[in-house]
């Protein structure tokens, strides 16, 4: 694995919004940096990528161990939560409800098998750049290497996996990057024969037995990026209990997008290769720490500590559910930036790979997307 300097496309602004990648800015940053960077791209053997999906695979298999053991022991308190969600997961878990897909967060150095950073199991981003803008720019850059990429195709077999239906999407509004993640999805349930609608979560409405969209249509499925856990502390959540449609993501998927998980995982499966240890309580960490929320988004929140040293931090809304620890390790550099792998699982399987990096240790949504491929 090494950085690669590449000289960008000169018209790389019109191509990536050819692709409807119009989010490829960071707007909210005076001034303005480049979230999509292909001035540079990370470069793998065939043998790193193997390790990846191999683990990959792994982390899915151990966090699928973890849900069944948090339902069967009833460990919902330590995730925070609340009681009359209890029974919603459990049915579920154990009707094993239909999901769609899963980012698994990895620190990887070349030698080193990867390690588990965070499961986003509920609202995945990034799949729109992963998936096919930096398809695309491989196959003008360098079109005789590979790239660890089947997502396009695996996303399409895996909504295959439903019997056509009518599939509503929804998104929040107040997020670019998240409506154009669901318009891309929907293009691919469409592929695999659902017909689709699109909304804002704003749209969704309740007429007393069902939730219905802006026209009054009946929602019977719904994809929802949108997490589980801003939804069930709303008053209109709690029409959820009803389980008037199926949701993708599935009710269970509040056990593995909670950051609780890590210290459950290291519980079961001590001393894992692919695991970093993690615990409920700080004091059973000796050396340095990352103090996670149990709930949070895009490197909010992150506290990293060495005893009553501060390290670094980062500010966000979120903690009030309570926290996890995780042992501190430094991530890799190079050429200055910070890496973080993140593997997709599709279904059951891994399906591809896609890298946030920043000059920071922690990633944040000003972190920037670069593209990679595999050495020929």
């Amino acid at each position: 694995m090494r950085r690669e300097q590449v000289r960008p496309r000169p018209d790389w602004v019109e191509k990536v919004e050819a692709l409807g990648f119009d989010f490829h800015t960071h707007l909210q940053v005076n001034p303005p940096e480049p979230y999509w960077d292909e001035s540079a791209c990370y470069v793998f053997t065939m043998e790193e990528v193997e390790q990846l999906e191999a683990a990959t695979a792994e982390l899915h298999r151990l966090a699928l161990e973890a849900a069944a053991h948090i339902v069967a022991k009833e460990r919902y308190p330590e995730l925070g939560i609340p009681p009359r969600w209890w029974g919603l997961i459990e049915r579920s878990w154990r009707r094993g409800d239909f999901s769609l897909f899963g980012r698994f967060d990895l620190l990887y150095a070349p030698g080193y098998p990867p390690k588990l950073l965070e499961y986003n199991a509920d609202t995945p981003t990034t799949l729109l750049e992963a998936a096919v803008v930096q398809w695309f720019w491989k196959e003008e850059v360098f079109p005789e290497a590979d790239q660890w990429n089947r997502l396009h195709e695996a996303l399409i077999e895996r909504w295959q996996a439903l019997l056509p239906t009518a599939v509503h999407l929804t998104y929040y509004s107040g997020s670019l990057e998240d409506q154009r993640t669901v318009e891309y999805l929907a293009d691919t349930a469409a592929q695999a024969g659902h017909s689709v609608h699109l909304l804002s979560i704003e749209q969704v409405g309740w007429d007393g037995s069902c939730f219905v969209d802006e026209a009054q249509r009946p929602i019977r499925t719904l994809f929802k990026l949108y997490p589980w856990e801003w939804w069930i502390h709303e008053e209109f959540g709690l029409y959820l209990l009803a389980e008037p449609f199926q949701p993708i993501e599935p009710a269970w998927k509040m056990l593995l997008s909670n950051k609780g998980l890590l210290a459950i995982l290291w519980e079961l499966f001590p001393g894992h290769p692919n695991l970093l240890p993690a615990y409920f309580q700080p004091e059973r960490l000796p050396g340095p720490l990352v103090e996670k929320p149990l709930f949070s988004r895009e490197g909010a929140n992150l506290t990293v500590r060495q005893g009553q040293a501060l390290l670094c931090s980062t500010p966000g809304p979120y903690g009030q559910e309570g926290f996890v620890y995780q042992a501190y390790q430094p991530p890799p550099a190079f050429d200055g930036r910070h890496p973080v792998l993140g593997a997709w699982i599709v279904g059951e399987a891994p399906a591809g790979l896609g890298i946030r990096e920043d000059r920071s240790p922690i990633t944040q949504n000003t972190s920037c997307f670069v593209p990679h491929r595999i050495e020929v």
